[in-house]
């Protein structure tokens, strides 16, 4: 037996020694020293020696286990340099050459408008005021003088969840929030944008999803003088010192007087072209003084109380301001058309 250990140790060894690969090595050492390897086989038949040769047969046996798994440890540690030295050589990187740029976002360009109509009304005093989406038939139309069956209704056709909930129409519903809770007791002066959903044919200038901020200011002598002050301001901020201002009578149930504005046409400058139809002016947003109704059941006493409110869509102002001609490009998250305005 011990002739056929050291016999066992050569022939590991040699195979060792001449073996390139790790794979290989493995398997080496599984058929030596595995459950069912050559030296666990070898070591099974020491049952039959007599009590003298066992410990000495032993002793060789741990002796060539060591030699055997120490050659094998050194060569896997030569092959693992080896191969490492190899990827190394593969992979080398050129330092002279030039880095990959990052691709940096940036904000949407609705949200920058958005962020830009929030930075002027602020700096007028306005508070920025937020509400559900989903909301209820109550706060979307009846607290805005809209009760049921009124024809006026059929101007916003609406995305009902239920009799009673429905995703909200405009953000008017906001501002009835806010009034109620201030209980008729102080002004309000509030913006509110967001999200707003209205059962409508997808185009190049209708979205059933779309952007709207609506502007409230309740106070005490609040007149229409104010309100167009307020607009002229922000239709200068927004689309140059030059532009002019116009308002026309209109209809809005929650507002009395209304009023829709119009700008003077930036490419014609009021003379007349194809962008304005040959008017001079270009239709940017709705208005007008709160209606007593409103007021009233808001808990606001309407002899004592009065104020305006707007309505402006910045889809529409972005596509007036940088001349886009379709508002679904909004949507289709085209990194092209998005990358445009990452300084807007």
């Amino acid at each position: 037996m011990k002739e056929e250990l050291e016999t066992l140790q050569q022939e590991a060894l040699a195979k060792v020694k001449q073996t390139e690969k790790l794979k290989a090595l493995q398997e080496i050492r599984v058929a030596y020293l595995g459950k069912k390897g050559s030296l666990t086989g070898v070591l099974r038949g020491m049952g039959k020696l007599s009590k003298e040769e066992r410990p000495v047969v032993g002793e060789i046996a741990n002796r060539v286990r060591e030699t055997i798994t120490s050659a094998l440890d050194d060569k896997s540690a030569e092959l693992n340099e080896q191969e490492l030295e190899e990827q190394l050589a593969n992979e080398s990187i050129d330092v002279t050459l030039p880095g990959r740029s990052v691709q940096v976002g940036g904000p949407h360009l609705l949200t920058s408008i958005v962020e830009e109509i929030e930075d002027l009304f602020v700096g007028l005093g306005f508070e920025i005021k937020e509400g559900p989406e989903v909301e209820t038939d109550y706060f979307n139309f009846e607290a805005l003088n809209l009760p049921k069956n009124h024809p006026a209704r059929d101007m916003q056709d609406s995305f009902y969840l239920t009799n009673e909930l429905l995703l909200r129409t405009h953000t008017s519903p906001v501002q009835a929030r806010t009034m109620q809770s201030l209980e008729g007791s102080e002004p309000v002066k509030m913006i509110c944008p967001g999200k707003v959903y209205r059962r409508d044919t997808d185009d190049a200038t209708h979205s059933h999803q779309f952007t709207q901020i609506e502007g409230l200011y309740v106070d005490k002598n609040v007149r229409m003088s104010d309100l167009k002050g307020i607009l002229d301001v922000f239709a200068k901020k927004m689309f140059g010192d030059e532009r002019e201002i116009r308002l026309r009578p209109s209809f809005f149930p929650f507002t009395e007087p209304s009023v829709e504005m119009d700008i003077s046409c930036k490419v014609c400058g009021g003379k007349g072209c194809s962008v304005c139809k040959q008017t001079g002016w270009i239709e940017i947003l709705g208005a007008g003084m709160v209606h007593p109704k409103v007021l009233e059941m808001a808990g606001y006493d309407s002899s004592v109380y009065s104020g305006f409110a707007f309505g402006m869509g910045p889809e529409r102002i972005a596509m007036l301001k940088y001349g886009i001609d379709d508002i679904r490009q909004f949507y289709t998250n085209d990194k092209r058309f998005l990358k445009q305005y990452h300084q807007a």
